[in-house]
């Protein structure tokens, strides 16, 4: 397993890499993206922090904006992530309305008079700019929706099952309050613990550079 989370470090390595701002014209509509987060290093490479894809067709430059710049954090359980190791870190009480979504009409109902607007504003904030500052990705076009999913979660598997892919002591992970991201090492939780790459599916991943 260690080789081949190393042969697809090497592979994702030889993609164009984009930081913020990104032109969205430049990402292709559907497709996986692959994120590093500074100083993370792995197998000589830029350690690989989180795998990622989309569900509706030709949204995956919104996917990407709903992370590093919309200021929802209930668009994007990533921001909403890492704004739980920001308040972790601090042992702030403001955790638990953190993990309150407002999405429904029957949440706001019920929470919106609860949430410190400012507070929440600030935090949003915040995470943009780390998003911005310290995050960097590649993408890859794979059209075939249900193919996106099985290759996200064979990505996702191949890193998590390495013996030699660890964070770092300071990667900001490490305080998250989520056992599942402290354990695997990386931002995802789901789709971690399937089957990872096989030979059939190097074949398919090398086709994309054709």
């Amino acid at each position: 397993m260690t080789s081949s989370c190393a042969q697809l470090h090497k592979w994702i390595a030889t993609f164009p890499v984009h930081g913020f701002p990104f032109n969205a014209q430049a990402i292709p509509m559907n497709g996986i993206y692959v994120l590093f987060e500074q100083g993370e290093l792995a197998h000589g490479w830029n350690r690989i922090v989180r795998v990622g894809t989309h569900t509706g067709n030709n949204q995956l430059p919104s996917r990407l904006w709903q992370h590093f710049e919309n200021e929802n954090k209930d668009r994007s359980i990533f921001r909403k992530n890492i704004g739980r190791c920001f308040l972790n870190q601090a042992h702030d009480p403001y955790l638990e309305k953190w993990e309150w979504d407002l999405t429904t009409k029957k949440a706001k109902e019920k929470y919106t008079e609860l949430i410190d607007a400012k507070k929440q504003d600030q935090l949003e904030k915040r995470i943009s700019a780390y998003f911005q500052t310290n995050f960097r990705f590649v993408v890859f076009e794979v059209n075939d929706a249900s193919k996106r999913l099985e290759l996200e979660s064979k990505l996702l598997s191949t890193i998590v099952q390495c013996e030699e892919c660890h964070p770092s002591q300071q990667w900001l992970g490490n305080s998250s309050p989520i056992a599942k991201i402290k354990e695997n090492g990386i931002w995802n939780v789901q789709g971690c613990n399937g089957q990872p790459l096989n030979e059939n599916d190097w074949i398919f991943l090398n086709t994309i550079k054709e």
